[in-house]
């Protein structure tokens, strides 16, 4: 299976957060941004907003002076056994705010050995999860989650995925030929929400954006109750805003 060579928007500026942390973790005593900018290549002005999400979410702190030094979330994940308890717990904590942002359930998902997983989620009882009434790696064709993971494999890893995972037809709304699926894939704009409206359950509506880290596709996804599809647009869109903080923890 390989993917297709589409970073994204959120993909770029991890790149970029991982250059200041690194740029940061090399100066003890702390460093200014003008010195950031002129070791990590990256303008003033886009560092500016790039510093404000990683003081946000822990990774840099900024002392006395001004300058910024490496951050406590980025001091806990430490190394060794730890480490992936330490950033599932800073990833699981991001999906909470993010939850609470959003409002609603949220996701991450990944493709792992020919198989689509939930790996991680937050919900709660003002945002309840979606019930999996048919299992996620049976329903890539309707779920947003599949969806948007099949969008980033090649046209044969998709054909292997659905050879072993028929397309069914799940609701009213769900699209049962592949014709057809390939063709919406294909339009799919990289950096636009993968939206399933009521095509995988009755009474649920959903959004996935790509979280594309190294050579495993991924994605982060929203779901919402029908009664609330008027404000999926606008969580979709405040998802794909905030997908460079969690695809950030993925890369760490």
């Amino acid at each position: 299976m390989a993917l297709k060579p589409e970073p994204t928007a959120p993909f770029h500026s991890v790149q970029y957060a991982l250059r200041v942390l690194e740029a940061v973790s090399k100066h003890g005593n702390g460093v200014t941004d003008t010195q950031i900018a002129r070791e990590t290549g990256l303008p003033v002005g886009h560092l500016a907003s790039l510093l404000l999400t990683l003081r946000r979410e822990g990774y840099v702190e900024q002392i006395t002076d001004g300058a910024y030094v490496t951050g406590s979330s980025l001091l806990l994940l430490g190394s060794g056994p730890a480490r992936r308890q330490a950033l599932e717990a800073k990833l699981q904590q991001t999906l909470v705010q993010l939850r609470d942002s959003v409002g609603a359930a949220v996701y991450i998902s990944r493709y792992v050995d020919g198989e689509i997983r939930v790996t991680q989620y937050a919900d709660g009882p003002q945002t309840p999860a979606v019930n999996e009434w048919v299992d996620f790696r049976s329903a890539a064709h309707a779920s947003a989650i599949g969806k948007c993971l099949l969008t980033q494999l090649d046209q044969n890893g998709r054909r292997d995925h659905l050879s072993r995972h028929k397309i069914a037809r799940l609701t009213s709304r769900t699209i049962t030929s592949e014709r057809v699926l390939f063709s919406k894939l294909d339009s799919q704009p990289a950096t636009v929400p993968v939206l399933d409206l009521q095509e995988y359950a009755v009474g649920t509506v959903c959004a996935a954006v790509p979280l594309t880290a190294g050579a495993s596709a991924g994605c982060l996804a929203l779901s919402l109750p029908v009664e609330d599809a008027h404000r999926l647009r606008a969580a979709a869109d405040a998802l794909n805003r905030r997908a460079a903080p969690v695809l950030l923890s993925l890369a760490l």
